[in-house]
């Protein structure tokens, strides 16, 4: 029986990479933590909700908890953040929820929620951390990914996104890889990331919280390419793709207000935020 919303897909895809992960890549990934991180995902959305909902209830704009949004948020914090202890976890779950009822221009979060998780673990807590290289460089994965991916985007229809961002990044990689004469197995080792096509296909194309235009999308991606770029390459940062996603994300709001767009939905009659890798939400 095919599901009728397809963030259920997201959240079959993405328990499945955590477990095929733990099972197949032997990650240091304590059950507790992913329990804690789905715990507080929920119980904040779910107050939060609550509350905006009694705010608003006079407008007659009051909100049901939509749980979808809060499990992907806490699926894609599993996958990607480290932590020695569970009051790091729930931090990071804690304020992914809440950025997306905090950090909104006209009804529209603008901030990727477990990037949000991500990156307030590793300013706020000591001993969070993020491995880029966790998945390996096996062909397998990647093909894994693109398959999943593509289903959803092409669902969404935001492959433009991915598109914009994965071949501008790989130019500029290409153009710096010639000007040092590198071997092009050193270009391709740098690419063959599974966690970069994970970020690519699953968080950057959030689409509650990216432009709303197609021409929005392109420039955006291509911006967060390239300070990744200079990220990576000039500071040394192993986690660039997820601070350049971060320090831009505002920009979305200021393209918006360039290129008029309609607001994407999930459903006629669910307007909860939701997003992805979280994504990949």
């Amino acid at each position: 029986m095919l599901l009728k919303d397809i963030r259920d897909y997201q959240i079959l895809f993405l328990g499945l990479f955590l477990v095929l992960g733990i099972g197949t890549r032997d990650w240091t990934l304590r059950p507790e933590l992913i329990g804690v991180a789905i715990a507080t995902s929920l119980a904040t959305q779910w107050i939060l909700s609550l509350v905006i909902g009694h705010w608003s209830l006079a407008n007659d704009k009051g909100q049901s908890p939509n749980f979808r949004s809060a499990l992907i948020t806490s699926l894609g914090l599993s996958l990607l953040l480290r932590a020695d202890h569970w009051t790091t976890m729930a931090i990071a779950a804690a304020l992914a929820i809440a950025s997306k009822f905090i950090f909104q221009v006209g009804d529209k979060h603008f901030f990727n929620p477990a990037n949000f998780g991500i990156i307030s673990a590793l300013i706020l807590t000591p001993d969070a951390w993020v491995s880029p290289g966790q998945w390996g460089e096996e062909w397998w994965y990647g093909l894994l990914f693109l398959g999943t991916g593509g289903m959803i985007l092409q669902r969404i229809g935001r492959w433009d996104t991915t598109a914009a961002f994965l071949g501008s990044y790989s130019l500029l990689e290409a153009i710096r890889n010639l000007w040092l004469g590198w071997t092009w197995d050193v270009y391709w080792h740098r690419l063959m990331s599974g966690s970069l096509l994970l970020f690519a296909l699953f968080m950057i194309t959030d689409p509650r919280s990216i432009p709303n235009s197609r021409i929005g999308r392109v420039v955006w991606a291509i911006c967060i390419a390239g300070l990744t770029f200079v990220l990576r390459n000039y500071f040394f940062v192993s986690t660039a793709v997820f601070w350049a996603l971060f320090a831009l994300a505002p920009l979305s709001i200021l393209l918006d207000v360039l290129w008029l767009a309609p607001r994407f939905a999930w459903q006629e009659k669910d307007e909860e935020p939701g997003e992805l890798l979280t994504q990949h939400s």
